[in-house]
C-alpha cells in the first residue's frame, strides 16, 4: 500500500526507510547538523513530556482544532497523513494515535528521524524517512494531510518547499503550515548577523550561549518589572506596558525562559533559535502571498506575537 504513493518503489526496514544523507547547500547541512545535535541531546531530558504536552495543546489552537477529539475527528477522514519535518516524531506518533486507521508518515532532514523510529517502532501505522521535505519522495496529488508545523522556515528556500509540499496533496486535502513572524527591527538584525556567525562556532559555544541566554531571560523575569515604552514605528517597536523580559525579547535578543517547562527546555528553545543557518521570518502579507501563489484556500489563519499559521485546502 505505500508503494501507491511513492514515485519509486521502497523498500521499508521496519518503519524506517532512508533516502537522502546530505544536502547540496552548505547552509542547510549546517541546519540539519545543529538539529541532529539539538534533537539527540533534547531526548535524554526529563522535561519533554511537558513540552509536548504544551506543544501538543498549542497545535490545536494555532491550526484550529477545538479540541483534541475534533482533531481525532479531522485525521480519521484522512488515509495519508505526511509530518513535513518531524523532529523526535511525537506528533506524527500523536496522529497515528488519534487516527489509528490512517497511514502517517514522518520525515525529517536530522538523525533525529531515525531516534523517532526507534521510539515508535511498535505503531504499526507510523512510519518515518531521512530525507529533505523540499524534495520529497511521493507522486503528485496523493497525501490527504500534510502537516509542517515550525520547520519550513529551517528549509533552503522555503517558499520552494511550501509549493512542494503543495504538490503532494490531494484535490481536497489540506495542507497546515506556520512560520515565523518578523520581529522589531533591532531584533531582526541581529538575528540575521548570527545566521551567519553562528557557522563559526562549535555546538559546545553554541550551548554555552543557550545556557548563557536562558540565565539571562531568568534575571529579566524575576524583576517582575513593567516599563511604558513608547511606538517606534520606523524600528517596529510597539508602545504600550510591558514586562522588561519580553520588551527585550521581541525588540532587541531572544532570551527565552519559561519556569513551568524548565531549564533544559528553555535552554533547548534559545538553541533552535540560534544555532541553524536557516531560519527565515516572514510579514502576515508575505505568507498569505505565497499561499495565494500556490493557490490554496485558508480554511484556518492564526497570527500571534511570534508566528502565523493555519490550514490551507487544495482545489
Amino acid at each position: 500500500m505505500l508503494n501507491d504513493i511513492f514515485r519509486e518503489k521502497i523498500v521499508v526496514r521496519d518503519n524506517f526507510i532512508y533516502l537522502h544523507k546530505d544536502s547540496e547547500f552548505e547552509n542547510q547541512n549546517h541546519t540539519n547538523k545543529v538539529f541532529s545535535e539539538k534533537w539527540a541531546k533534547y531526548e535524554k531530558t526529563e522535561e519533554k513530556e511537558k513540552l509536548y504536552k504544551m506543544q501538543k495543546k498549542w497545535y490545536l489552537k494555532l491550526y484550529g482544532f477545538e479540541s483534541e477529539n475534533d482533531l481525532a475527528n479531522f485525521l480519521k477522514t484522512k488515509k495519508y497523513i505526511f509530518d513535513a519535518g518531524c523532529g523526535l516524531g511525537y506528533k506524527a506518533k500523536w496522529f497515528a494515535d488519534l487516527s489509528p486507521d490512517s497511514i502517517v508518515i514522518g520525515m525529517d532532514f536530522s538523525d533525529a528521524c531515525i531516534i523517532a523510529a526507534n521510539n515508535y517502532k511498535d505503531t504499526r501505522n507510523l512510519y518515518f524517512i531521512k530525507g529533505d521535505i523540499a524534495k520529497t519522495p511521493f507522486k503528485d496529488n496523493v497525501i490527504d494531510y500534510v502537516n509542517c508545523d515550525q520547520v519550513i522556515m529551517h528549509t533552503e528556500f522555503p517558499e520552494i518547499t511550501f509549493s512542494e509540499l503543495t504538490r503532494i496533496i490531494k484535490k481536497g486535502g489540506e495542507f497546515a503550515c506556520y512560520v515565523y513572524a518578523k520581529k522589531a527591527l533591532p531584533r531582526e538584525l541581529l538575528d540575521d548577523y548570527f545566521r551567519t556567525y553562528s557557522k563559526k562556532l562549535t555546538n559546545d559555544q553554541l550551548w554555552e550561549l543557550s545556557n548563557q541566554l536562558t540565565e539571562l531571560g531568568k534575571r529579566l523575569s524575576e524583576l517582575n518589572v513593567e516599563i511604558d515604552v513608547p511606538d517606534i514605528p520606523l524600528l517596529g517597536i510597539k508602545g504600550g506596558k510591558q514586562d522588561i523580559q519580553r520588551f527585550i525579547y521581541w525588540n532587541f535578543i531572544k532570551c527565552f525562559w519559561n519556569k513551568e517547562l524548565g531549564w533544559d527546555t528553555s535552554v533547548t528553545v534559545n538553541f533552535d533559535w540560534y544555532s541553524p543557518s536557516n531560519a527565515k521570518r516572514y510579514s502576515e502579507k508575505e505568507f498569505k502571498n505565497i499561499i495565494k501563489a500556490n493557490s490554496l484556500k485558508i480554511e484556518y489563519f492564526h497570527k500571534e506575537e511570534a508566528c502565523y499559521s493555519g490550514r490551507f485546502k487544495k482545489y
